[in-house]
């Protein structure tokens, strides 16, 4: 299976990261995390990034067949979606989370037209709301954004709500609840903290509060 495949991947090249309660991370949104997954470690390791890129690809093709461009989140979605771009031969865009300050003042970059269909790739989901901006920036230039795919998610319901809420489906190659008992199993992380550490995906604020 791909997302236990790639799930181990990421271990293996310690792209995720699980500490304990002493030591945790604090995220851009204030949540404080066990984990952190960074997924820009990916594209040094060929393997590792060309089964993401064909994950993507073979998803794209078997649930819309053809569509006409293919974008990426900034930064992290870029290389991705230009890898996967070449492997369906097809236009690629990327979309900056604000718009230029200069120049042209763009803020999706690349050859987009009205009406086109795109499916969008991040790198990954936390609370989705990166995401949703880089849809809504999309739409805004008159594209029809099929679907989101990131590479990993942390699970968190509130990804849920607001993808549901727009009106946006999404899916990812890999997630949470596949990494942690893979995570267990190879020594990454005690068994015994495995309860506390899937609790924290369903609460992630369990550490702020």
């Amino acid at each position: 299976m791909l997302n236990q495949e790639l799930a181990r991947m990421l271990l293996e090249i310690k792209a995720v990261s699980i500490v304990d309660e002493t030591n945790l991370f604090t995220w851009v949104s204030g949540i404080k995390s066990p984990v952190y997954c960074d997924n820009r470690l990916t594209i040094s390791y060929p393997k590792v990034r060309k089964t993401i890129a064909q994950g993507f690809a073979d998803l794209i093709k078997k649930q819309y067949g053809q569509v006409d461009v293919i974008a990426g989140t900034a930064t992290a979605g870029i290389p991705h979606a230009a890898w996967v771009a070449d492997i369906l031969d097809l236009p690629m865009v990327y979309v900056r989370s604000t718009a230029k300050g200069h120049g042209k003042g763009n803020q999706i970059e690349g050859a987009l037209l009205e009406g086109q269909k795109v499916i969008l790739i991040e790198d990954l989901f936390s609370t989705g709301g990166s995401s949703l901006k880089a849809v809504d920036a999309l739409k805004e230039a008159g594209a029809d954004v099929l679907k989101v795919y990131s590479i990993f998610s942390y699970n968190f319901t509130e990804v849920q709500t607001k993808f549901d809420a727009a009106g946006v489906a999404f899916e990812s190659l890999t997630d949470y609840a596949t990494l942690l008992p893979i995570a267990s199993e190879m020594g990454y992380v005690e068994e015994s903290k495995v309860a506390t550490l899937m609790e924290w995906s369903k609460n992630p604020r369990i550490f702020t509060e």
